[in-house]
């Protein structure tokens, strides 16, 4: 019974630590991040944070609704041999 108790408080005291939330703060004793080439001032904690659209792109193809039949390839060929 205690082994169950500990693990349940083990287990929520871990959950809890999960949602918190707060700004960044750089680490004590580390240098700043160097500023790009180019730039006049350091990029900001946001800047550092949000995905470019290279890392995150949109979705440019249109999904299927329904089975439909394939237009023929030229190019799909069997393997060599």
């Amino acid at each position: 019974m205690t082994a169950v108790l500990l693990s349940a408080a083990a287990l929520a005291a871990t959950l809890g630590a999960c949602g918190k939330r707060e700004d960044l703060k750089p680490v004590v004793g580390q240098a700043p991040p160097v500023i790009p080439i180019g730039a006049t001032r350091p990029p900001t904690n946001e800047e550092l944070t949000t995905p470019d659209a290279q890392a995150k792109p949109a979705r440019s193809d249109e999904l299927l609704k329904r089975s439909e039949q394939r237009e023929p390839d030229d190019f799909d060929l069997p393997p060599p041999g």
